[in-house]
C-alpha cells in the first residue's frame, strides 16, 4: 500500500461495522498492519470483543487506538454516536444465515439506511464502503464465454430466488447507490465471492448441499469463486482508501480458482471422508425446475428453496474476473489459492480432531 494514494491519513478515524465477524477481524488486522491508529469496531454484543482486543494488543506498541462500541444499528442514536467524526466506514454488518426475509431486510437494509443517515448528518465522511456479495448477480443471461464481472446484470427479482441473503444484499446495494446519486454519498461497493479461511469449516454452497446424510455435489467442473479471508480484507481496505474510485463496484475473487470437483476431492483427502453423490448438470437443472414448478403449484406450501434463478447463480458453469480490482485498486491476492486451501483444510482438520 502506498499512502500517497489514500484519501485519509493514519490518524483519521475509521469505523468497521460487523467487526467481530470472520471478515471484520481480518480487516481490523489489515488496517492496523498498515499503520492506521484510530479504528472503531461496532459490535452488536460483547461476544466477539475478546478476539478484537487480542488483535489490538499486538499493535499496542504502535500507539494504535482500537475502540469497541457495542450497540444496535437499528438505533439512530447508536448510529450517530458511532459515526461521529468518522472519515471512512467499512460496512460489513448484515443479517444472514437461515433467517426470514423480513428479519434479514430489517437487519441489513434498514440498518444500512440508519447508518447512512447518521454519517451524512456529521458531514465528515470521505467514503462509505458497502461490503456486498457476488450472490446479487443474476447470471441467467450471461454467456459461458463471458466471465462474470462488474458489468453483468444483478438479479431483477431477487425475491423469486428464495434466498433472503441475496434479496437483502441487493436492496442494500441499491439504497447505497441511491444515497450516492441523491445525497452525494461518497461510496464504493465490494462484492466478494466465497470467503474462506482456517476458521470457516462449511463447504461452500456452490460446491453442493449436505442433506439426508449425503452430500449432493452440484458444482461439477465449475470454478468456485473463492477468496481467502486475508486477500478479501486487503481488497476491502483498498476500496476504502484509494483515491478516485467513488461510485465503483469491485468483485473480489482470487486467482487460480479450483473447480468444485477439485475442491471437494481435496477437502475429503485433507479433512475428512464422507459420502457424496455427484449430480450431473442437466439433472440438477431439471430438479430445480421441478421444485420451482411444484412450489408454484402448491402456492408456496413447498418453499421455493431451489429454482432456476438459484441454479444459474450457484451451479451454472461460470468464469469469474478480478481484473477491475487489480487495475483500479492495484490489488493482488497475497495468499495463493494453494496456500489458502492448505491453511483452511488444516484448520478444519484440527477442529474435527478436537470435536
Amino acid at each position: 500500500m502506498q499512502s500517497d494514494d489514500f484519501i485519509v491519513g493514519p490518524e483519521d478515524p475509521i469505523l468497521i461495522t460487523g467487526a467481530a465477524g470472520f471478515i471484520g477481524r481480518a480487516l481490523l488486522q489489515n488496517l492496523l498492519d498498515h499503520g492506521f491508529r484510530d479504528v472503531r469496531c461496532f459490535l452488536r454484543s460483547s461476544n466477539g470483543a475478546t478476539r478484537l482486543r487480542t488483535i489490538s494488543s499486538h499493535h499496542s506498541h504502535t500507539g494504535s487506538r482500537v475502540r469497541l462500541i457495542t450497540g444496535n444499528l437499528l438505533s439512530p442514536r447508536d448510529c450517530a454516536a458511532a459515526t461521529k467524526n468518522v472519515a471512512i466506514i467499512f460496512h460489513l454488518a448484515a443479517g444472514g444465515g437461515d433467517k426470514s426475509f423480513p428479519d434479514v431486510f430489517l437487519n441489513t437494509v434498514v440498518t444500512t439506511r440508519n447508518l447512512l443517515d447518521a454519517a451524512l448528518q456529521h458531514d465528515c465522511l470521505k467514503r462509505f464502503v458497502n461490503v456486498s456479495s457476488l450472490a446479487v448477480y443474476s447470471n441467467m443471461k450471461t454467456s459461458r464465454r463471458r466471465p462474470l464481472d462488474e458489468e453483468c446484470p444483478v438479479e431483477g427479482r431477487p425475491e423469486l430466488r428464495g434466498d433472503a441473503y441475496c434479496f437483502a444484499k441487493q436492496w442494500q446495494d441499491k439504497i447505497v447507490a441511491e444515497y450516492g446519486r441523491g445525497k452525494g454519498l461518497p461510496y464504493v461497493i465490494v462484492r466478494p465471492g466465497s470467503v474462506y479461511g482456517p476458521e470457516k469449516e462449511a463447504i461452500p454452497a456452490r460446491v453442493g448441499i449436505d442433506t439426508f446424510g449425503i452430500f449432493f455435489h452440484l458444482g461439477g467442473s465449475n470454478s468456485i469463486p473463492l477468496t481467502y479471508v486475508e486477500n478479501c480484507a486487503e481488497a476491502i481496505a483498498l476500496a476504502g482508501l484509494r483515491k478516485g474510485i467513488e461510485g465503483e463496484v469491485f468483485n473480489v475473487v482470487d486467482d487460480e480458482l479450483p473447480s468444485s470437483s477439485d475442491f471437494l476431492r481435496s477437502y475429503k483427502r485433507s479433512v475428512r471422508r464422507f459420502l457424496s453423490l455427484r449430480i450431473p448438470r442437466f439433472l440438477s437443472y431439471a430438479l430445480c425446475l421441478l421444485w420451482e414448478k411444484y412450489s408454484a403449484w402448491s402456492e408456496g406450501q413447498l418453499p421455493p428453496t431451489f429454482n432456476r434463478k438459484r441454479w444459474h447463480a450457484y451451479w451454472k458453469k461460470t468464469r469469474y474476473s478480478n481484473e477491475k480490482a487489480k487495475t483500479l485498486l492495484d490489488w493482488r491476492p497475497k495468499v495463493s489459492t494453494a496456500e489458502g486451501l492448505r491453511r483452511c483444510f488444516e484448520g478444519c482438520r484440527e477442529k474435527h480432531r478436537h470435536a
